[in-house]
């Protein structure tokens, strides 16, 4: 098994990894970044990003990753296109055994390893999913052109898959277990007033009737969240946009967590245990915005830096 040691090595690509590896690099660090298993994280399967600061117009998601992951390899930072496995943060330094079968060493680590989308959990999601169910407009929309598709959730995410979907689909439903969304005001209102959006208010979803041949689903089984009531909904895809789940699995044995699995911190970044660091979505789930996950990367940069100074 080959064996790469550094100073610092970060675990994931998303904006608070490749913050952290910019300042990292620039501070002559030389930090490795793994990649993980979503290479430049949740911004990837975004389209129109209007609220990172320094674009007067909006940018696109994989492309403001594309440039944040070359500005920190232009800088210094070693990034590796693999995914870390198994990890021992009971031993100096760190220990990582990745897919590729490569041994990393590291004197400290940031674990900027983000989020993933949740999953309603019924059986009859798991039979369709990619067969009309799915967690991603940006990678799925076109496929259901001039088509009826649905949208479950009520914030933030919810409303842009359903947004960027009537850019294909001829009608978009949006279903919320509540009577009101939770979204920012500025989505709402371009939801309200978009023709092709209507909305299931205080439901949710029980069952997703599919047909197997061709394997495909043509309809929702929706239940009241007020009287129980049922009825159906005829379409011809789902998009599930309920919120996410930190991808903290690995560290769970490690580092302290909270019962939805974040990551706790001390001091903004600090876990518990000493010279490992959490920046974004694996620790903040008040904000969960672009910018702030850069803003942690930059702090874990930093408070990096300054314990291996300290441990010299």
């Amino acid at each position: 098994m080959n064996n790469n040691h550094t100073k610092l090595l970060i675990l994931g690509s998303g904006p608070a990894g490749c913050t952290a590896a910019t300042y990292a690099a620039r501070s002559n660090l030389n930090p490795i970044l793994v990649h993980g298993n979503q290479p430049g994280g949740q911004l990837t399967i975004t389209t129109d990003v209007e609220n990172y600061p320094g674009f007067a117009n909006a940018v696109q998601g994989p492309w403001l990753m594309e440039q944040m992951i070359d500005q920190a390899r232009n800088v210094g930072c070693n990034i590796i296109n693999d995914n870390i496995r198994e990890i021992n943060l009971n031993v100096s330094p760190f220990i990582f055994k990745s897919d590729k079968e490569i041994k990393y060493t590291a004197e400290s680590l940031i674990i900027s390893t983000g989020a993933s989308a949740k999953w309603l959990g019924l059986e009859s999601e798991e039979k369709y999913r990619g067969f009309g169910v799915s967690a991603c407009a940006t990678c799925d929309a076109f496929f259901f052109k001039e088509k009826i598709v649905a949208v479950v959730g009520g914030g933030n995410t919810a409303v842009e898959e359903a947004l960027f979907l009537t850019k294909f689909a001829k009608k978009v439903f949006i279903i919320h277990r509540r009577d009101k969304l939770r979204a920012e005001k500025i989505l709402q209102k371009r939801a309200f007033e978009n023709e092709k959006i209507k909305f299931f208010w205080n439901s949710s979803i029980a069952e997703i009737i599919g047909a197997d041949n061709p394997k495909k689903i043509i309809g929702l089984k929706i239940k009241s969240t007020i009287d129980d009531h049922f009825s159906e909904l005829e379409i011809d895809g789902l998009f599930v946009a309920i919120g996410h789940k930190p991808n903290t699995k690995l560290f769970e044995n490690f580092l302290d967590l909270d019962n939805e699995g974040y990551i706790i911190t001390k001091k903004q970044v600090f876990t518990n245990i000493k010279g490992v660091f959490a920046a974004g979505d694996v620790h903040d789930k008040a904000y969960r915005q672009a910018v702030t996950a850069a803003g942690y990367g930059c702090m874990a940069a930093i408070e990096a830096e300054q314990y291996l100074e300290l441990k010299i």
